[in-house]
């Protein structure tokens, strides 16, 4: 599979185009979206292709980006706004270069990390002679079995993996909220307590000058 990334992130546009480079043999890739910008992908596919696009937004803001899909005619295929995660399967309908888009133009000042896996066709078998008229024998059968299980294995793994890296920035942004208002508790605090002590004073000012007042 060959993804290609163009967009309008600035510097992030190269690192997004290093880490394409680096994973140009597999479908799963982790870019980060500035706010106001937009990052799309091109992919050429086959005509009668089945594809899948799975994405998830594992940190900023509120988790949510929006995402577009279109053929090589400019009909939108798919068309999510304000989405933390979903999955969307199609059919090439002709040969050309297929364009997925992911926005954050709508945030002004969070940028947001995305996953996406953008799967193209069905996975190789395990066996050349695997579709061979004759039955499998039990070793390849047991192959077969063992290569969907260790497949199954990786996709929840990788779910987890997001979900755990999500977890911690939400419990880190928490973290972070809470120490900024113990910092303002503490400087209400801190003012009351002066502005109490600058009261209770002046009480005893007005007395003595009172006093002062009547004994002349």
């Amino acid at each position: 599979m060959l993804l290609r990334a163009y967009g309008i992130a600035g510097p992030w546009g190269w690192l997004t185009l290093l880490l394409v480079a680096c994973a140009a043999w597999a479908s799963e890739i982790t870019f980060e979206l500035p706010d106001n910008a937009k990052q799309c992908f091109y992919e050429e596919i086959v005509q009668g292709t089945k594809c899948t696009l799975e994405f998830q937004v594992i940190t900023g803001g509120h988790y949510d980006v929006d995402c577009r899909l279109e053929d090589p005619d400019g009909s939108v295929l798919y068309k999510e706004m304000k989405k933390q995660y979903d999955s969307f399967t199609f059919t090439a309908s002709r040969n050309g270069t297929y364009k997925f888009c992911f926005s954050n133009e709508f945030s002004t000042f969070t940028h947001k990390t995305v996953y996406f896996d953008f799967q193209v066709g069905e996975d190789p078998p395990l066996f050349p002679s695997e579709n061979r008229a004759t039955a499998l024998t039990q070793m390849e059968s047991a192959c077969i079995s063992i290569h969907e299980a260790l497949k199954s294995v990786i996709d929840y793994q990788t779910h987890f993996r997001l979900r755990e890296t999500q977890g911690r920035s939400r419990a880190e942004d928490l973290n972070t909220r809470v120490a900024y208002w113990s910092i303002g508790e503490a400087i209400i605090l801190f003012v009351v307590s002066i502005g109490q002590v600058f009261l209770l004073k002046s009480f005893f000012l007005d007395k003595r000058t009172t006093t002062t007042r009547v004994a002349s």
